[in-house]
Order: C-alpha cells, then structure tokens, then sequence
C-alpha cells in the first residue's frame, strides 16, 4: 500500500477499503493473502487503528476478507470474482453513461473509437 495520497473528498476508512479493493482487483492481493495488520498500517501510514479497523471490517462484512483468530485478515478465495462483478456493474451504471454521453456529444463513431491512435509529436 505504498505512496497513498489521502484526499479530503472521502473519509480516509473508505480510500483505505478502495486501495486495498484496487490491489485485490490489480492482482496484487491474491486469494489467501494476508492483509498487513491494523497496527503495521496505522504506524505506516500515521493514523488511528479505529480508522483501520473500520476499513477492514467493511471488508470483511463484503466477505473480500475474512478474519483468522489470533492470525489476521485474509482475502477470501471469491474476493476477486465478487469485485470483477461488482466493479463492471458500477462502471456499467455509473461511468459509461457519461463516456457514451461524451462519445455521442463528440460525434464520434464505432471507427473512431476502434482506430489506433498516432502518439507522439507533429508529424
């Protein structure tokens, strides 16, 4: 969970459950995996166990991670799955609306979109 930039837009527990969530959805959380402990992450990252805590038992109430007595959080074998599925309804629902909104605004047709784009500087 390295470099993370806290944002005053969200409470600091949710951006701490969505990185964990990226890193699951980014393969670098497998299933069985532990998470780094509450205490290892509130002296890294300088904040409140509490805070912490309440990241992962968000987790843990999706069933993403499970709660090992006296050993930890573990991702769960479903967690990639069940994120895949949840992460393609939001995008379908929340974000593909406004690109297809912008597509449309724009003009744009299937062959533009589908068409290699040149990079780099002036030809």
């Amino acid at each position: 969970m390295t470099n993370i930039q806290w944002s005053d837009g969200a409470p600091i527990y949710r951006q701490l459950k969505e990185r964990v969530i990226a890193m699951m959805l980014d393969g670098v959380l497998k299933p069985g995996d532990a998470l780094p402990s509450v205490r290892q992450v509130a002296a890294e990252y300088q904040l409140n166990p509490i805070t912490v805590s309440r990241a992962y038992q968000e987790l843990a109430d999706e069933a993403l991670v499970e709660k090992r007595r006296g050993l930890g959080m573990y991702v769960t074998d479903e967690a990639a799955k069940k994120l895949l599925v949840n992460e393609r309804e939001r995008f379908l629902h929340e974000e593909w609306p406004l690109v297809l909104e912008r597509i449309q605004r724009l003009g744009l047709a299937l062959e533009d979109l589908m068409r290699p784009q040149a990079t780099g500087g002036a030809a």
